[in-house]
Order: C-alpha cells, then structure tokens, then sequence
C-alpha cells in the first residue's frame, strides 16, 4: 500500500514537472532576448559612442564669452564663444590706413608719371630739330649732344615714374592682403559649430587666457552615432560591409535603431577588457562598426550599453521585435 502511495506521488510530480521543463526550454531557446534569432543573423553587445568634435581657438589670446552651457543643443554654424579682438581690431584700423595712404601715393605716382611723360615728348621734338638743324650744319655738335643727353635723362626718370607707381601698386596689394588676414583672424576669434549637436563638456571661462588650439567646448555629433560590437573569426567572416543592422539599447528597449555594418576590422585581437568574463577575453575577435541610421531620438546618449544585431544574409527577415 506505501509503495502504490509512493509511485502514485512520483507520477504527480512527473506530470506537473514536464510541463514547467517545457516553458523552461521555451523561454531559454526559443526567447533568448526577446525572440528566437534565425539563422544569418549574428549580434554582438557594446556601447554607443559617438564622434565629439572640439571646438578650439586659431589664435592665442584671451575668452571674452562662452555663449553656451553643458547640455545646450546647438545648431549648425552658431556662434558659440568669442575670442576678445581688441587689439586685431586695432591692426585692422592701421593696416587701413596704410591702405588708404598708399592709394593716396599712387595718385601722386601717376601724376609724376604724365608730368615725366610730357617732359619726354617735348625733349623727343627738340632733339628731332636739333638733329635737322646739326644735319644742315647749321647747329654746333655741343648743343646737339647736350639736347640728345636732356632727352636720354628725361627717358630714365619717365621709366623710373612708371617703375614707382607699380612699385607702389604692389604694396597696396600687400597691405590689402594684411586688412583680408585680420578680418580673417577676428572672424576666426567668433568661434562657430561646425555641426548640430549638444554641449558635452564646457572647458574654458570666460577671461581665461588660451592658446592657439586651446580647447573651449567639446560637441557631440549626433549624427555619427556608432556602435563597435567583436565577433568571431566565422561570424566576423560572414560579414558585407554596409549590409542592415539593428540596435537595441538597455535604456531603450521598446525600439530598434536601424543602422548598417560601416567597418570590419582586417586583423584580429583580444577580446577588450571591458568584457567580464575572464575566458572572454583571451578570445580573438574581430571589430565590427555598426553606424546608426537612426538618431532622432533625443533618448540616444553615448556610453548606453546594448546589443547589435547584424543580418548577414540580405534574404533572411527580421524577427518581429526587431522591425
């Protein structure tokens, strides 16, 4: 009678057991993530990164004006900071000045040069009758050496007329060339953004006395949002540049990031340190880039842990969850 008791109870437990096995493997196998990933498609974890751009000074000299704060989103081309141009704008009062008096200069150039010119005319009629006078015989060879030299004199200084005004044209080039680099260099003291994106860092002050490069805010560019995950040497193999991609972050679970397969590493290496498992890392792998196409979402911040998902086969669907 005990042991009918005791098969009975062990039946029980088989049959409420078997079922909860089911689910188990269910739920293991066939969930994994989300849903069960079909052949051709690999995935790899890893974190958001994202181009950051610095924004920098050309010239040294000191801030006059941070226009933006950490986490400002900026747009393309806005002013961000301002250099203090005090003193270039100074060099630029000069070297227009010398601009102005170097046109100045080349009027009076000019002038000299039709006086000159006149001079020489009236010299060329007088030695061509005195060369018919001393021809004739009638004029001594004295003075028609003496109006042949006043002509030779008045040529030279004619040519050397001309020789100043290009002279004198050549510096007002110069000194234009001097206004169009200063203006240039105080354009440069408003230091713009080259790219939409947010503030990350904020490293300088105003007052601040910087160097040429020095550093004044660091930008994200949302726009290059990128995720490196390593595969196998197999799966790595497997992979076509520029093929789809899907990324999901931990942050954001309830979407997917459409993006594309952007690099694919041509040598192998260890596993990053950042991967936990000690085993893991002594595994060589290959980077993949994975570049979101995707990036509206205001969500979207570097350094998000999450999982890239890369379909290597074009004719393989994605599951539902990933569409």
């Amino acid at each position: 009678m005990l042991r009918d008791r005791r098969f009975l109870k062990r039946i029980s437990l088989a049959c409420i057991a078997v079922p909860l096995a089911g689910a188990l493997a269910y739920h293991v196998f066939l969930k994994g993530d989300g849903d069960a990933l079909p052949a051709g498609i690999a995935y790899g974890n890893g974190r958001l990164e994202a181009t950051e751009i610095d924004i920098a000074t050309k010239t040294p000299g000191r801030l006059a004006e941070v226009l933006v704060d950490e986490g400002d989103l900026v747009e393309e081309s806005r002013i961000v900071a301002r250099m203090d141009t005090t003193a270039l704008e100074a060099q630029l009062r000069q070297a227009e000045a010398e601009v102005a008096r170097l046109r100045q200069a080349r009027l009076t150039a000019i002038s000299r040069v039709e006086g000159a010119r006149l001079r020489l005319e009236l010299a060329d009629k007088e030695l061509k009758r005195s060369k018919n006078l001393f021809d004739r015989g009638v004029m001594p060879e004295q003075q028609y050496d003496r109006d042949r030299l006043a002509q030779q004199t008045l040529q030279v200084e004619y040519e050397a007329a001309k020789s100043s005004v290009a002279e004198i044209e050549a510096a007002i080039v110069s000194a234009v060339a001097q206004t169009e680099r200063l203006r240039a260099d105080i354009s440069d003291c408003m230091l713009k953004c080259p790219i939409k994106g947010p503030v990350l860092i904020r490293l300088a002050e105003p007052g601040e006395v910087l160097p040429a490069g020095g550093k004044v805010l660091t930008i994200v560019n949302v726009q290059d949002v990128y995720m490196n995950v390593f595969l196998s040497e197999r799966l790595a193999g497997m992979v076509p540049l520029g093929t789809d991609a899907k990324v999901v972050l931990d942050a954001i679970p309830d979407r997917s990031f459409a993006a594309r397969v952007a690099y694919v590493s041509e040598k192998a290496q260890f596993t990053p340190k950042e991967v936990e498992a000690a085993e893991e890392r002594q595994k060589l792998v290959f980077r993949v880039t994975v570049s979101l196409s995707e990036y509206d979402d205001p969500r979207l911040k570097p350094g998000m842990p999450g999982v890239a998902y890369i379909r290597m086969d074009p004719a393989v669907d994605w599951p539902e969850r990933l569409k």
